[in-house]
């Protein structure tokens, strides 16, 4: 595969992939704690979800704007990983000491500490063959 090929081919990786932060940072801004939890949500539980939807908005914000020139971004583009990787190795603290998610967090967990990791290797190897 050429480098040109293989410089798209992450962009529409990554399109997929930033498409995840913002729609789920979207619902969770709009509909608070309670679209994980039926009943009554505390008001400070609802008042920390809606701040951390907020950061997962412009963390997915920021990871778009580096795929236009993605194989210069890789600083940023390190920089956002490694939030995502500190925050899956917190819910990973979680999910050994409380137990599993549900599905959509698990998928999250594999997202934070699987998919991500993958996509900043395969982004360095992009700018390296630039």
């Amino acid at each position: 595969m050429t480098p040109a090929a293989e410089r798209r081919l992450l962009q529409a990786a990554l399109c997929v992939a930033v498409a995840v932060p913002l729609v789920t940072a979207g619902i969770g801004i709009v509909r608070g704690a309670a679209w994980l939890t039926p009943g009554e949500v505390p008001a400070d539980l609802d008042s920390h979800f809606r701040y951390l939807s907020g950061i997962f908005l412009a963390l997915g914000i920021a990871f778009a704007s580096c795929i236009p020139g993605i194989e210069r971004n890789g600083g940023r583009f390190r920089l956002l990983g490694a939030m995502v990787v500190a925050g899956g190795l917190a819910r990973l603290v979680s999910a050994l000491s409380i137990g599993l998610p549900s599905a959509g967090h698990a998928a999250g967990l594999v997202m934070e500490l699987g998919v991500v990791p993958l996509l900043m290797l395969w982004q360095a190897r992009v700018a390296r063959r630039s």
